[in-house]
């Protein structure tokens, strides 16, 4: 491999960090690739970052709380990547936060310990995918302050919510309370999510449209009911679809809508969803608890959705 010229400052980071390698591939225009072994190059390699460019990890562990600030594009994303076994963990705080880094991809890496673990804010369409967030006081990943267009997929989330409170949910999109957080179209794909969450799997806030949660294999042993938590998903924003999940272990439903704000809550589709609701206790016990459904605010549960235990599939007309 050929070494790409450097900018005068980042050259001086490079040598001040003791070794941070900046490599490129034979070709003239070929993207960056930084090297990173240890935290304080990895600190040093999120700020020297372009769009096209790539932060690769070695195994390890990287102690602290790592923020991305710099953008990439749509036609040129930044790339954080690394296998499992590169640990990104902190003593508090957040793991990883893209703040303001839209157009990243997070791939491959664990991050454990810490208030939250990947934190989005207003940062468009971030990919995080095959990563493996587990061990946190709060959340595991959270699209908040309109990061819109976001993706979460083909990764394990688990033992959330260590502080108690009922915080721990395992992805969380939007704001509690708060319309003006416009984290729409998120994609949460393919993921396992559980055991241990100390929150719903998901929670999609009022304020956030779009969302699909597909293909995903919920857990529900963790709930805690602190914060009204007794199903694997609760969705309160618009126009979600939930499809061809899996969940088990549950306190109460599987599924449930609220309008938390006026006008929102609204035009839920369930298709193709396998509920588990043995060993449930609560009141309900059905696969798909709707709470607010009116003509003004419909929501559809399909007939491909099947249930076993508990009292039922759902609490309104099935749709074929």
């Amino acid at each position: 491999m050929r070494t790409r010229t450097l900018l005068p400052a980042l050259l001086a980071t490079a040598l001040a960090t003791g070794g941070l390698v900046l490599v490129s591939a034979a070709a003239a225009d070929a993207a960056t690739v930084i090297e990173v072994s240890t935290a304080a190059q990895l600190k040093s390699a999120l700020t020297a970052v372009g769009p096209g460019s790539t932060i690769h990890l070695a195994d390890g562990t990287y102690t602290g709380n790592f923020k991305a600030t710099i953008p990439g594009t749509a036609s040129a994303r930044i790339t954080l990547t690394g296998s499992a076994g590169a640990v990104l963990t902190a003593g508090g705080g957040y793991g990883l936060h893209l703040n303001g880094a839209s157009y990243w991809t997070v791939k491959g890496i664990t991050v454990s310990g810490g208030q939250k673990g990947i934190m989005a804010d207003s940062a468009n369409g971030v990919v995080i995918d095959s990563v493996t967030v587990h061990d946190l006081d709060m959340e595991g990943v959270h699209f908040r302050k309109s990061s819109s267009d976001g993706v979460i997929k083909n990764s394990r989330i688990y033992d959330t919510g260590h502080d108690g409170r009922g915080m721990g949910e395992g992805v969380y999109v939007g704001t509690a309370g708060d319309l003006s957080d416009k984290s729409d179209r998120v994609q949460i794909l393919n993921n396992t999510i559980g055991p241990g969450v100390g929150g719903e799997n998901v929670d999609i806030k009022e304020g956030t449209t779009g969302a699909q949660i597909v293909g995903n294999t919920f857990d529900g042993s963790g709930l805690t009911g602190a914060n009204y938590d007794d199903s694997w998903v609760d969705v309160k924003g618009n126009n979600v679809l939930v499809a061809d999940n899996r969940g088990s272990r549950t306190t109460n439903n599987g599924y449930e809508t609220h309008t938390q704000q006026s006008g929102w809550g609204c035009g839920t589709v369930f298709r193709g969803n396998t509920s588990d609701l043995s060993g449930s206790t609560g009141d309900k016990q059905l696969a798909f608890n709707i709470t607010n459904y009116s003509t003004s605010c419909p929501t559809t549960v399909r007939g491909s959705n099947t249930v076993t235990g508990g009292k039922g599939l759902t609490n309104i007309t099935v749709t074929p």
